[in-house]
């Protein structure tokens, strides 16, 4: 094994410098080191296209240690979240996973999504209509968190008012699910929001037996598969993380997305003059920026990839932002294009752990990005001094502030797609 560089490393990651813009650090690993074991994450780190693929294809999502085994290592302080976690189908294989997904999945069906496509369209307007007299406005707080935090409510059958509650819960349950290091000063919020979260599902699911509620709590709930049904800790932890994954992931996509089209005003006038383009530009937004930049898998035999001899058991990750850079697989891929044809990028993973909300997170992407140019003409941004979120596996922003003009006629326009 090749001499380990410290340059190399995704802890680079912690840097803000290096997390602002982490293209050329994958770009490095593609070149020098596209499969390598990284020292300081005791796991190995792949990046080209078809390595990634191959280990979101092949290896297990199962590795999240159990309460037993952090106690053992004398970390039974976060033995709660593990016992959430491992109850989650983000870290189960078949047939627990697929147990677990084909139940949650009904949800999300491109029926039900349709269905949700003007009311979400309400929603984006209502969002906008609040700021639309100020000329300013932060994009993340005013209209990328609130979105999806509205929406996967109303998916969940929980009350939409609780929705700012749900957000604050999810941002701080993605510290685990996107970090690859946990800063100790943070876990004991991190338990605070798992304990009440769990104390209001639980809370949900006594009032849904009660008085049924259509969403994703009460699909669970009466769900049976061979005479088999699920335990309320098990309708917990996956309505937790499906929470978290409806919210984390269009959030992101959103402000990520007007970000991009902000710093490339060709594409954003472009855009603008053929709203056809809608669908091929959010594709084309999750594979420039990414919002999950990797994930983790565990090697279910011993395994060679990239010339590079991995252990059945050993850890990797798998960063698909890099692989949605391989110049071997998109062409210039460092240049938006938002009409970019050949795109089967890894944004939503792969296989059996493709994110089963990827419709209802492209279609408010697509709802709220539209919404947005046609009623906020002469979007700019506020402020070239933006910071990202320290959360290196699902990137977005702290804070996207934008000025605007808006006039009569893009009022009368509002809800109606050319």
């Amino acid at each position: 094994m090749a001499a380990f560089d410290p340059e190399l490393s995704l802890t680079r990651l912690l840097n803000p410098e290096v997390l602002a813009n982490p293209y050329p650090l994958y770009a490095r690993l593609r070149e020098e080191a596209p499969v390598y074991f990284d020292p300081f994450l005791h796991t190995w780190v792949v990046t080209r296209y078809a390595d990634v693929f191959q280990v979101l294809m092949t290896f297990s999502a199962d590795r999240t240690p159990s309460p037993e085994q952090l106690s053992a290592m004398g970390m039974s302080s976060i033995g709660p979240i593990a016992q959430v976690m491992v109850k989650q189908m983000l870290f189960l294989d078949p047939p627990a996973h697929t147990r677990l997904r084909s139940l949650a999945a009904t949800v999300f069906s491109p029926r039900r999504v349709k269905i949700l496509e003007e009311h979400i369209r309400s929603i984006a307007n209502d969002l906008i209509d609040k700021v639309l007299a100020r000329g300013r406005m932060d994009v993340m707080t005013d209209i990328a968190e609130p979105l999806p935090a509205i929406v996967t409510a109303e998916l969940l059958g929980v009350p939409v008012e609780d929705h700012d509650q749900l957000k604050d819960w999810s941002k701080d349950f993605a510290e685990m699910l996107g970090n690859y290091q946990h800063n100790p000063n943070r876990i004991p919020r991190v338990l605070k929001s798992t304990e009440e979260m769990t104390k209001y599902f639980r809370a949900r699911i006594a009032e849904q037996r009660e008085t049924p509620r259509e969403g994703l709590i009460q699909s669970l709930l009466g769900a049976e598969i061979n005479g088999d049904r699920l335990t309320d800790e098990e309708v917990v932890a996956n309505t937790i993380v499906t929470m978290v994954g409806g919210q984390e992931t269009t959030t992101n996509l959103i402000g990520n997305g007007i970000l991009t089209l902000l710093r490339n005003p060709e594409e954003k006038n472009r855009l603008m003059s053929d709203y056809s383009l809608i669908p091929s530009a959010i594709e084309e937004l999750l594979r420039y920026e990414s919002p999950s930049q990797q994930t983790g898998r565990i090697a279910r035999e011993d395994v060679v990839i990239g010339g590079q001899e991995i252990k059945k058991g050993q850890a990797v990750i798998a960063v698909m932002a890099s692989g949605n850079r391989d110049p071997e697989r998109f062409s210039d891929p460092d240049t938006l294009d938002i009409s970019r044809s050949d795109n089967r990028h890894l944004a939503f993973g792969w296989a059996a752990h493709f994110c089963f909300g990827a419709p209802l997170a492209r279609m408010e992407g697509q709802i709220m990005l539209e919404t947005m140019l046609r009623r906020l003409p002469g979007l700019e941004l506020g402020s070239n001094d933006l910071t990202w979120r320290d959360n290196l596996g699902l990137r977005g922003l702290n804070s996207l502030p934008v000025t605007f003009t808006s006039s009569e006629s893009s009022l009368e326009l509002t809800g109606h797609p050319a």
